[in-house]
């Protein structure tokens, strides 16, 4: 058995690891946002989520029970699905005042680069 300091270590390197896929889901997510915008498709989709729902609980090895895995996959999604609309909201302001012949407010610009919105 390893000393608490080993343990802790491993888990930060897992937690710098679970941020890049994170932040990699996240830019997969906003690109399927775009392209739902493009198709008018609707940014909430049940059935897709009952599908990663499905392929979470088939990939669980334990030792988090299913619904604990889901629960957090609950809160990505959810936090997903915000930015996707967030991006959206951000782009139809911009294309608004596009249309109307005046700069892309700043705000919309930077929701677009950083994914926040403010």
């Amino acid at each position: 058995m390893g000393d608490i300091e080993d343990f802790r270590l491993k888990i930060d390197e897992l937690d710098r690891q679970l941020v890049r896929l994170i932040s990699e889901r996240a830019r997969a997510a906003l690109e399927i946002g775009r392209l739902k915008q493009m198709t008018s498709l609707p940014v909430y989709e049940p059935s897709r989520e009952r599908v990663i729902y499905d392929n979470v609980r088939k990939a669980n090895t334990g030792p988090l029970p299913d619904t604990e895995l889901i629960h957090i996959y609950e809160r990505i999604i959810d936090v997903m699905r915000s930015m996707q609309k967030n991006e959206l909201a951000s782009q139809r302001t911009a294309d608004a005042s596009t249309d109307r012949g005046e700069a892309a407010p700043a705000s919309a610009d930077k929701s677009r680069k950083t994914g926040n919105d403010k």
